[in-house]
């Protein structure tokens, strides 16, 4: 049985957890998001109504979060929008649908709370059928005027983001410590740390940007 649902406080170690196993070794040896998902909920930014998990007969196999991020115009205009992620889903879970279940449900309750758009980082084969598309069709970039590649955007209204072009700034919560975080890594069970290719391919990618 699947079921999504808000998170709960009492669910918070497991997402946790969750967060951990699906994101070690993915981008780098180890990983941070864990440690984000921790520090992200008691931030001015987060946006408890959009924090979900989805459970399969009782058990939580993915979480998605939300926090607040900012467009600003060219004439000083500026636009709340929202920012997601980490968003994951268990390891053993992955490929089967799951995510795009989530991500989807998340979208529609953002729409259905008056959110107007969605900015993120990832790779564009993953959500592009989600209806994202690249900053750059959007004129959306970043405080040094360029547009990566791993940008996307989607409009939850038709239309919202017209009359830009807009820089996108995110929420300070991504910004976080570290070392901090590598302390909060090292209470938990250990975990091998590895070097995959996988890591390359992200590197490529989080360093590309349009023109």
């Amino acid at each position: 049985m699947l079921n999504i649902r808000n998170e709960t406080r009492a669910d918070y170690r497991a997402v946790e957890e969750l967060t951990r196993r699906a994101f070690y070794n993915l981008y780098v040896p180890g990983c941070h998001e864990h440690y984000l998902v921790h520090v992200m909920r008691d931030h001015p930014d987060f946006v408890p109504e959009l924090d979900f998990v989805l459970e399969l007969d009782g058990e939580i196999a993915g979480s998605i979060l939300y926090t607040r991020s900012v467009l600003t115009g060219e004439t000083g205009e500026r636009r709340e929008i929202l920012t997601f992620g980490p968003v994951c889903v268990a390891p053993e879970r992955q490929r089967q649908g799951y995510g795009k279940r989530l991500i989807g449900h998340s979208l529609a309750r953002a729409a259905e709370l008056g959110w107007e758009a969605v900015v993120i980082f990832g790779a564009p084969a993953n959500y592009v059928g989600l209806g994202f598309q690249s900053y750059g069709r959007r004129q959306v970039r970043l405080e040094d005027g360029s547009f990566p590649a791993a940008m996307l955007v989607k409009e939850l209204r038709p239309r919202a983001l017209e009359g830009g072009p807009w820089t996108y700034r995110d929420s300070p919560v991504m910004h976080f410590d570290e070392e901090a975080a590598r302390r909060f890594d090292e209470g938990l069970p250990p975990m091998e740390k590895r070097v995959l290719p996988c890591q390359e391919e992200f590197y490529i990618l989080s360093n590309s940007v349009l023109r």
